[in-house]
């Protein structure tokens, strides 16, 4: 049981520059990954919303980081127009506000920056955080994620009694997968995991009229496995802890399970 993957061809559909960690985990349960990326992430444009609300950020009641992602690239953003990235400036700007984190991994990256975490939910998805924020009525939340992110939380805030700035930290593109890895694909894979609902939309739309054979379909929670089954794809496997750590769980029990 060192190596429970052995010999599965399963596909990454995270974007390149995210791919490794997960192929290399995959590598060592004895998997064959392959990168597919799907999508492609890039920064908003400089003098935006974002930059706006940077300025703005010690006015803020609550800021909520939904992913590692929406954590990177406002460090990217506040590098280039808040007073300093050293961490004990940072650690003032955030004094006033309280933070949120979707998961252990977006935590993770706002304490390596100096910021402390008061919420992170026990349900890693951003609905979540409704049941858990408390009241906020008439305060000022920040939600600095994807271009493209749900309008649940947001609205659920709102409804809440919040004054919400709904801000885009990153904008989901779709990606550009080399000619080797449609080669690869065409050869015929096992396991097609998806890490997010724009991966399935774009994976769909990149491979449209592609055979690469009836593989298992392996989502990292229930709102990625329901982006799948509403763009026809059947899925097998649906992690119960919505992280990598649970991806390679699920798949791990799949294939106990089959063997």
């Amino acid at each position: 049981m060192n190596h429970p993957l052995s010999g599965l061809r399963v596909v990454v559909t995270r974007p390149k520059n995210q791919a490794q960690e997960l192929c290399n985990r995959l590598r060592a349960l004895g998997a064959r990954p392959i990168i597919f990326p799907s999508i492609a992430i890039v920064p908003p444009e400089a003098g935006g919303p974002l930059d706006q609300s940077i300025a703005w950020l010690r006015s803020y009641d609550w800021i909520i980081f939904t992913s590692v992602n929406g954590v990177e690239h406002f460090w990217i953003r506040l590098r280039e127009v808040g007073p300093s990235s050293r961490t004990d400036e940072v650690a003032e700007l955030f004094a006033r506000g309280r933070v949120a984190a979707i998961g252990p991994a977006t935590a993770q990256a706002l304490r390596q920056r100096g910021v402390s975490v008061h919420l992170m939910p026990t349900e890693y998805r951003a609905e979540a955080i409704l049941d858990e924020i408390g009241d906020v009525t008439g305060e000022r939340i920040l939600l600095p994620r994807a271009d493209i992110a749900r309008p649940a939380l947001a609205d659920g805030l709102r409804a809440k009694g919040a004054q919400v700035d709904d801000v885009s930290a990153y904008r989901t593109v779709r990606g550009e997968p080399s000619a080797a890895a449609f080669d690869a694909l065409r050869a015929g894979v096992d396991v097609v995991t998806f890490t997010s609902s724009s991966t399935v939309h774009h994976f769909v739309s990149l491979t449209q009229g592609l055979d690469f054979g009836d593989p298992l379909i392996a989502c990292i929670g229930p709102v990625t496995a329901a982006t799948a089954r509403e763009s026809g794809l059947r899925v097998d496997v649906t992690a119960e802890e919505y992280t990598v750590d649970g991806l390679l769980a699920a798949l791990h029990a799949m294939k106990r399970d089959v063997a």
